[in-house]
């Protein structure tokens, strides 16, 4: 079989059901592939929907008792029986072409072992205009390139499109589990630092061709949401890079500064949201520098 494709989901079953469908509906496609949905413990009606549903036979639905997304993206690389493994989020849509695009480009060197591809966004309600364009990532949208292009440091795909070799897990480990989301949580960098892994060994690609839709709900599209995002962005570097406490007078200093320019730029609100979005960083690093000095990360 040539390529698994994954959508772990977690109490979002009609988005799921959504995702599950837009990667059946790839067009001319001769390629072996099967789909997995890894259900994270959800407490909605995602059970019922793949089980009493009539899906073709290259669907598998899986329940992962054990809560947190890099939980359920093992449990898909223990599971997946393809040559590629495929990651899509369960509030994506696979572009038609997806999951031969992304093979295309896996076939150009056996030493490529993770290919990301462009992530457009669905805003639900419309692009809010007190984002700032700088920090439009935090959303999970990519356009890195509009041609095939090898990603070199520190450039690194998103996990709302992202595909492995399903050799390279032969010999690197898979995602830390101690990072990623648990819940309603918001700890993240599990990518980024299984990629930073295998970038050791392999090349990483991005394709703009094998592109997904990303839904931007509205419950995400206010400030408190994306100031909480940004504070567990901090949370989880400093988990990941196991920061301890002794570099606090750094992010003082870095937050003063940011305060200072928040006062001269009032009348611009987008680069307030900039300065704001900064401070969420620092004291997330602040609190998970603190959590690791107490062992409570580990």
């Amino acid at each position: 079989m040539r390529a698994s494709v994954v959508i772990c989901t977690h109490n979002r079953a009609v988005d799921t059901v959504e995702a599950v469908h837009s990667v059946l509906a790839q067009e001319d496609i001769n390629i072996e592939f099967e789909v997995l949905v890894i259900d994270n413990n959800s407490k909605d009606n995602t059970k019922e929907l793949f089980h009493d549903s009539h899906w073709p036979e290259n669907v598998r639905y899986i329940f992962e008792s054990r809560l947190g997304l890099s939980y359920a993206r093992n449990r898909a690389i223990r599971e997946a029986k393809g040559e590629f493994i495929m990651f899509l989020d369960d509030d994506a849509l696979a572009s038609p072409s997806w999951i031969q695009e992304v093979i295309n480009v896996f076939e150009l060197d056996e030493r490529i072992g993770c290919v990301g591809g462009k992530i457009d966004p669905i805003w639900e309600g419309g692009k809010p205009d007190w984002i700032p364009d700088e920090i439009i990532g935090l959303y999970t949208l990519m356009d890195f390139s509009d041609m095939v292009i090898e990603m070199k440091p520190p450039y690194f795909p998103f996990g709302a499109n992202v595909s492995f070799r399903k050799s390279v897990f032969d010999n690197i480990e898979p995602f830390r589990e101690d990072l990623g989301r648990v819940g309603n949580n918001l700890l993240s960098s599990e990518e980024s630092e299984l990629i930073s892994r295998i970038r050791e060994k392999y090349k990483i690609y991005y394709t703009p061709y094998g592109s997904v839709q990303h839904k931007i709900s509205k419950s995400r599209l206010n400030k408190r949401w994306l100031l909480r995002r940004m504070y567990w962005q901090g949370i989880s570097d400093a988990t990941r890079y196991n920061k301890s406490s002794w570099g606090l007078f750094k992010h003082i200093i870095r937050i003063a500064q940011a305060g200072l320019l928040i006062l001269l730029c009032m009348n611009n609100v987008q680069k307030v949201m900039s300065q704001l979005v900064k401070i969420s960083y620092r004291n997330g690093t602040i609190v998970g520098s603190f959590r690791n000095s107490r062992g409570l990360n580990t």
